[in-house]
């Protein structure tokens, strides 16, 4: 997900789950006042978010502002679990966790409290968020963040605010209202620590052309990998591809030649010239009609038909030869998508317009690519380039990391980590 994945955040307070004997809540469900006499740890006033926090994101925040103080100034803000039993305070009960404000103190699942942060009272807004990232709370006194501890309480967290004592009254905040706290400024901050932890990971020397090279060499771009070579031999050692490790490394420049050309052939949309060659060098891969290369490059060449306006031409090849593929459960969606194409007065501007797009004939090209790699018979089995596979690796290290934290926290994203980086560069720049 480039950003965030969609989740429903908490909007309101949930009157129907609320302490409703000890409190009034206001008619838009954001302020809360203490009715109570408050003689008692049970006759706590407190209510939940109508949601619970969401969390495939980096991180959530949220913020309770104190109208007033009343007698005691016995309120708190923290998060709880969808089985709390109100009446108590956020923290005081077994998976809850509460920062309180009449002592500073933090209630981590039991009655007794811990010293965390200042006591605060009318005119003040506290805050209470997850990080995810390092599974941590934190909580911030007036715009400043007080401190962290450690998020033990496992499911989905409602954002929770209680008071304790006559006359107290307090308003919510889930984001609707400019917050006190700069929580964008701090999740930019966090992201930083990460991106600086990564950049000190050691790497040995070369790696990175390396990388480019391989990637470059795998999808067959000879040109751009010779240029690539000649701009980094003045200023990079010699990079060796026979031994790596004492492992022998891929043979990344098989056949480099006749997939250069096939990368060529295609990306000018010669899907025929393309399938000539294919037949010449790699019979094997076309002999059977129904094959997977077979099939992209008969939907190309029914796209290109359609590119150019020769419609009469594109349904008379498409009742040919898409119609083999036309039952098989693999392909007939794409087949019927394509044929979609001769719907439209103006196909590039329909919902299946990016078959006419240039990135569509990269996706065949690659394919094709994949496809005579797969013909050398030192090197079958390796369908991706190096960088492909590190990245695929990453993703499946995110992946594991985040089903230990129980899916929760922000998926990879490259175009949120390019775009980082980017942004980076420029302002060094500048």
């Amino acid at each position: 997900m480039a950003n965030e994945e969609e989740e429903e955040s908490p909007t309101e307070l949930n009157t129907i789950n609320s302490s409703g004997g000890f409190l009034i809540v206001s008619p838009d469900k954001l302020s809360l006042k203490y009715t109570g006499a408050g003689q008692h740890g049970h006759d706590v006033g407190v209510v939940q978010a109508n949601k619970p926090a969401p969390f495939k994101r980096h991180a959530y925040y949220f913020e309770m502002y104190v109208k007033d103080a009343g007698v005691k100034g016995r309120f708190s803000i923290g998060f709880t679990t969808d089985n709390f039993k109100t009446g108590r305070h956020p923290g005081w009960e077994l998976n809850t966790c509460g920062y309180h404000g009449e002592d500073g103190l933090i209630y981590l699942g039991k009655r007794q409290g811990e010293a965390f942060g200042p006591a605060y009272t009318t005119g003040d807004t506290v805050g209470a968020g997850i990080n995810y990232d390092s599974q941590e709370f934190f909580f911030t006194v007036n715009g400043t963040l007080v401190g962290t501890v450690s998020k033990y309480i496992k499911g989905p967290l409602f954002p929770t605010v209680a008071v304790h004592s006559r006359n107290e009254e307090v308003t919510v905040n889930f984001g609707l209202e400019k917050f006190a706290f700069d929580f964008k400024g701090y999740e930019v901050s966090e992201r930083n620590k990460q991106q600086i932890a990564i950049e000190k990971t050691s790497i040995p020397p070369n790696m990175n052309y390396r990388l480019v090279k391989n990637y470059l060499l795998h999808f067959g771009y000879e040109e751009t990998f010779q240029a690539f070579n000649l701009a980094t031999k003045s200023t990079v050692p010699p990079i060796y591809f026979a031994q790596e490790d004492g492992v022998e490394v891929q043979d990344t420049a098989y056949a480099l030649n006749e997939r250069k050309i096939l990368r060529q052939l295609i990306g000018k949309g010669e899907i025929d010239a393309a399938l000539a060659k294919l037949r010449d060098c790699y019979p094997q891969l076309v002999q059977d009609d129904t094959s997977e290369v077979c099939f992209l490059l008969r939907c190309q060449k029914f796209i290109e038909l359609v590119r150019i306006g020769a419609l009469e031409e594109a349904v008379k090849y498409g009742r040919v030869e898409l119609a083999k593929f036309i039952g098989l459960n693999v392909f007939q969606d794409i087949v019927e998508d394509c044929f979609a194409l001769l719907v439209y007065e103006r196909p590039q501007e329909s919902n299946v317009g990016y078959f006419l797009e240039a990135s569509q004939r990269e996706v065949v090209a690659d394919a094709v690519n994949a496809a005579v790699l797969s013909t050398n018979p030192k090197h079958k089995d390796r369908s991706y380039s190096h960088l492909e596979t590190l990245l695929r690796q990453l993703m499946a290290c995110c992946l594991e990391q985040r089903l230990l934290n129980d899916g929760q926290g922000e998926s990879l994203s490259l175009n949120r980590l390019l775009k980082n980086n980017n942004c980076k560069r420029i302002k060094k720049s500048d």
